[in-house]
């Protein structure tokens, strides 16, 4: 049902916007008063990834197309460009977003838990998969003469079919190693 709000400013009201603020306030950043706010700092990169954007530059170039919709999405009524989030980015400490994230992910794993499958005990699954990245650009991840690249290593809770885990790593660690 239409209520008068865009899907994802729906989608957003599902978030808990206070556990995100006192994590910035605990974290006392000397960016917490600069504009774009935290909040709408993680919006705009959340935008972007669900747009299926591949950079910096194209998910602002769409932002910026709409940004009088921007306050509607909730980004705020400051537009935010690509210097301003660049800068941002460069500013802030990804750690906040980082245990948001995982906040977000417990929570999902608690509602998720369904008893289809009765197990007694946590099990895990454990996953990797292989990047190939531009040796020319990405020196520092060489790990064959002419490949180089990096390996993300994923521990996934079985009942609530949720990552737990992640770890990225070169490509040249094998599965066993990023297991202990």
């Amino acid at each position: 049902m239409n209520v008068g709000k865009y899907v994802f400013a729906q989608i957003v009201q599902f978030l808990p916007k206070r556990y995100f603020e006192r994590l910035v306030i605990k974290h006392k950043d000397r960016t917490a008063g600069m504009a774009p706010s935290y909040w709408s700092h993680m919006l705009v990169i959340m935008y972007g990834q669900l747009i299926g954007c591949h950079s910096h530059r194209e998910f602002t170039d769409v932002t910026m197309a709409h940004v009088e919709r921007s306050y509607h999405l909730g980004f705020g009524k400051t537009p935010i460009n690509k210097s301003v989030l660049s800068k941002a980015n460069s500013l802030r400490d990804a750690e906040i977003f980082e245990k948001f994230a995982f906040y977000i992910v417990s929570i999902a794993q608690a509602k998720r838990i369904t008893k289809e499958f009765e197990l007694h005990g946590r099990f895990y699954a454990i996953d990797s998969t292989t990047i190939d990245l531009c040796m020319s650009v990405f020196s520092w991840a060489k790990f064959r003469s002419t490949k180089s690249g990096i390996k993300i290593h994923t521990q996934i809770d079985i009942a609530t079919e949720i990552p737990v885990f992640y770890r990225i790593s070169n490509a040249n660690v094998h599965e066993t190693k990023s297991m202990d």
